[in-house]
């Protein structure tokens, strides 16, 4: 327990003793770094709704094959899409963990409040 040198009020000195180690919020903050690109969001959103390819994903995005590559590599060494392969196709959805269906929810919520014209529509 640590014993914190001012004791304005009982509050500091719980919040001190329950707060989660500091592992859990790297972690957390390694999950908002991958989040940190317009880019990953997007592809990350469309996953969210659907199992796509590469291929589609590319169209989709309107940008090369290695770069929306790049991007799920980066999304699923974060454990937030998983991938199959079905023959020479490999497609990509959103993991069923608990850290990506929370990250579509903050996603969804946060498009709600940043962009509130496109979804009165």
């Amino acid at each position: 327990m640590t014993h914190l040198p001012h004791q304005h009020d009982h509050k500091s000195q719980h919040i001190s003793q329950h707060m989660p180690a500091a592992e859990g919020f790297q972690a957390a903050a390694q999950l908002f770094h991958q989040l940190g690109d317009g880019t990953r969001i997007r592809i990350f959103w469309i996953l969210c709704h659907c199992e796509e390819c590469v291929i589609n994903l590319s169209a989709m995005m309107e940008m090369s094959s290695p770069a929306v590559s790049h991007h799920l590599r980066q999304l699923r060494e974060a454990g937030l899409i998983i991938s199959r392969r079905e023959g020479k196709e490999v497609y990509y959805k959103a993991s069923e963990e608990p850290a990506a269906a929370a990250l579509h929810t903050m996603i969804e919520e946060l498009l709600t409040i940043s962009c509130p014209m496109e979804n009165e529509a």
